[in-house]
């Protein structure tokens, strides 16, 4: 079988790839950027990667024709403001590309759709199913609410809050209700509906066996985590002040903060579960789906993070327009060590951030992060997906990985914090020494106070950090 994949390189897409390979299918994977996917050397043979962009209907020619199914899994979600308007003109062209190939079938990942007034990002979902059955080709809709697991939106938003505030003082949506979902089962509904007669021109509501408020999801957290917490809900937060709550207190960008509270004001509960039937699925229950979520966490098998989405910073473009470190008005701190051990320094340098932290006065970074969370950057709360692998296109706390080469013992970073212009973090082995550069390309007068004024922090915060390094 023959399987397209849009949005392969988002949380659900990571995730699904590999269970579609181990049934022996040959998947296309229709990406952005080709430089920000990664994908194990053992499945080379199975995998066929195309950059298209579904605003722009030329590169769509790239799409084979011999296609099985298609799976529509793009969202664009707090990417921008108008991201209804990409979301339907993106459905448009797929629909018009689609029905050009011999797919046989299309299966959309949207959102549960039954409340009478719904918020702009569901909306915004229920207006791409209507596009998508304007399609030649059958579609199955499976619509999804809140997703556990680990890595996802949802999920980090519930650990953060729980895990840094004993007591919380919350707006009224918290007693909105919902029907969450273990990101395992929607990955099975996923699989079992390929190709399947019985799913054809229908859509389904996909949940847990579990409708609980925000509320009881978060003090649930809590008790699997063996915590205490206490959380007392106000009807005097308005949305944007919860959008800076959630912001401030939270990993999550503002943009999806304030996405997500819109939403959250509407319930999300399946209006039937006979798809459990037809397919022959059992969704586990919520408490079994943190606790796998957490072991995952435990255990470094991250497959999928939205963090590492461009939508979690400030991220334009594709990777490839940040890979060349530019020079000519710059400035330039270059530094230098012999390493003792190169398999060690590579190691050390590939842990860096995250939890581990930068080895050398962290304080500062973390008051960089604080300061940059107020001037409404990402701030260090992302950390990273795993704690000894990144990958191109990675979030990396207030960084993007830009290039990332074990073996070349070579690094780069490009700086998604509020600055008054841009920055790379570069790290390369050579022979027997380790070299690390940071440049600043700054932006008008306030770029090159910036750049003096951080300047005597570099020798103090590098050379500490270099030394740790070796």
């Amino acid at each position: 079988m023959k399987i397209l994949l849009t949005g392969a390189t988002g949380y659900i897409g990571k995730r699904l790839l590999p269970l579609l390979l181990d049934h022996r299918n040959e998947v296309v994977c229709c990406v952005r950027d080709k430089n920000r996917f990664y994908f194990p050397e053992q499945f080379k043979n199975k995998i066929q990667v195309i950059e298209a962009d579904f605003l722009d209907p030329e590169s769509l020619k790239n799409i084979p024709d011999d296609i099985d199914v298609a799976f529509y899994l793009i969202h664009s979600m707090s990417g921008a403001s108008n991201y209804d308007e990409l979301e339907s003109i993106s459905a448009h062209y797929f629909t018009q590309k689609i029905n050009q190939t011999n797919a046989k079938q299309i299966i959309y990942l949207s959102g549960i759709v039954n409340d009478k007034s719904l918020s702009k990002h569901l909306s915004s979902r229920k207006a791409v199913e209507d596009i998508l059955k304007t399609a030649a080709v059958p579609l199955t809709v499976l619509r999804a609410g809140i997703i556990v697991g680990s890595g996802s939106a949802s999920f980090e938003i519930i650990r953060d809050l729980v895990d840094k505030l004993p007591i919380m003082v919350t707006p009224k949506w918290l007693n909105t209700k919902c029907q969450p979902i273990a990101i395992s089962d929607v990955l099975e509904f996923l699989i079992r509906s390929l190709l399947n007669p019985v799913v054809y021109n229908e859509s389904f509501d996909i949940g847990g066996p579990d409708i609980l408020t925000y509320k009881e999801m978060l003090l649930e957290f809590a008790r699997v985590k063996k915590l205490q917490r206490y959380i007392y809900t106000v009807p005097v937060m308005t949305p944007k002040l919860s959008s800076y709550w959630l912001y401030f207190v939270t990993s999550t960008s503002f943009k999806l903060a304030s996405a997500l509270v819109s939403s959250m004001k509407v319930e999300v509960i399946c209006g039937d579960n006979r798809i459990n039937n037809l397919l022959g699925v059992t969704p586990i229950a919520y408490r079994q789906a943190l606790e796998r979520a957490l072991k995952k966490i435990s255990d470094d098998d991250i497959i999928s993070s939205w963090k590492d989405s461009r939508v979690s910073g400030q991220f334009k473009g594709n990777v490839s327009q940040y890979l060349k470190v530019p020079k000519k008005g710059c400035y330039i701190d270059r530094r230098k060590r012999a390493i003792i051990n190169r398999e060690y320094t590579i190691a050390r340098v590939w842990s860096i951030g995250g939890e581990t932290g930068w080895y050398y006065a962290d304080w500062l970074w973390d008051l960089r992060g604080f300061i940059d969370k107020i001037f409404g950057g990402v701030g260090t709360r992302r950390g990273r997906t795993h704690k000894k692998e990144i990958h191109a296109g990675d979030a990396l706390d207030f960084w993007r990985v830009v290039y990332a080469d074990k073996k070349q013992g070579k690094l780069v970073l490009y700086a998604e914090m509020k600055l008054p212009g841009e920055a790379w973090l570069e790290f390369k082995i050579i022979n027997n020494t380790l070299y690390q550069a940071a440049t600043f390309k700054p932006r008008g007068i306030m770029g090159r106070i910036y750049w003096y004024a951080v300047l005597p922090f570099h020798g103090f915060i590098f050379n500490g950090m270099l030394k740790k390094l070796i």
